[in-house]
């Protein structure tokens, strides 16, 4: 099992509120009201951890390491949440999210492949980290920068976690779990192809609601997620390529191949597809 020496890797780095926040470096004067109101979307966005941990319970009732350790992630992702929704408790308490905008983002997702899912979750981790870390260039304000910075490790430490399990699928599973991987993993690393963010909170999750049905949809802004990344944190070609060269970095390292560009890995996956679809 993975998940008792995940759970004690993670303890021995866990950040407390009250000791490793500087809520008393906080200064007023740094702060814009438009940098407010983006502190606020991600609030609800990290709260959306709740709906996508009852798909991972659901869809993953046969695999009672994986379920345990999102014991681990939810709290940490609820952590997040709440860490900023606190800052806007102190700071800007005209802002705290209402529990009904908490609530809007809770929905149920349709059920998905188990593999196919554990790659986009990866894939969006990586993501993540990398846009908590511009938004923290972006932001001026020291302690909301301290948060982002914060975070990000934490976003940096799941996607770690998650390829474990990855790395766990493969010897299980072998070739239908790389072709799982590999075929997500080129939709993702593709993001400068597509004309919105890939990340999982804003792919469309449940058919019957659609097109109410991913979670930047339900937001009190649905149209603030690519505003954030392209004109205020501006997350830009220099930073996706970074994103880019993470994904194919460490399927790398997870297939023992390399793949310096995404049609690298599109090869690759052809070649799986030929493997697979045979003994299918």
């Amino acid at each position: 099992m993975l998940y008792p020496e995940l759970f004690k890797s993670f303890e021995r780095v866990r950040w407390n509120f009250d000791t490793d926040i500087p809520w008393e470096r906080f200064d007023p004067a740094l702060l814009s009201e438009e940098q407010a109101q983006t502190i606020k979307m991600n609030a609800i966005t990290e709260w959306a951890a709740l709906p996508a941990t009852e798909m991972f319970l659901r869809d993953n009732r046969h695999d009672s390491d994986f379920s345990a350790f999102m014991s681990v992630w939810f709290y940490e992702e609820q952590k997040h949440a709440l860490v900023l929704m606190e800052y806007l408790r102190r700071f800007r308490p005209d802002l705290l999210p209402t529990e009904q905008e908490l609530h809007a983002v809770r929905f149920e997702f349709d059920p998905a492949p188990a593999l196919e899912t554990l790659m986009l979750h990866f894939c969006g981790e990586i993501r993540l980290n990398h846009w908590y870390r511009c938004a923290a260039d972006w932001h001026t304000e020291p302690v909301i920068k301290h948060i982002y910075d914060i975070i990000s490790r934490d976003e940096a430490r799941h996607g770690g976690a998650y390829l474990q399990y990855m790395k766990r699928a493969i010897g299980q599973f072998g070739d239908n779990a790389r072709a799982a991987f590999a075929r997500i993993g080129v939709l993702m690393a593709s993001a400068k192809r597509t004309a919105k963010a890939l990340h999982p909170t804003n792919l469309h999750v449940n058919k019957a609601l659609f097109p109410n049905d991913t979670v930047q949809s339900r937001l009190p802004e649905p149209a603030w997620l690519e505003r954030w990344l392209d004109e205020q944190i501006r997350f830009d070609t220099t930073w996706e390529g970074r994103v880019m060269d993470r994904i194919l970095h460490n399927l790398s390292l997870l297939f023992e191949r390399s793949f310096s560009t995404v049609q690298d890995l599109n090869r690759y996956r052809r070649e799986l597809n030929a493997r697979v679809s045979p003994a299918a």
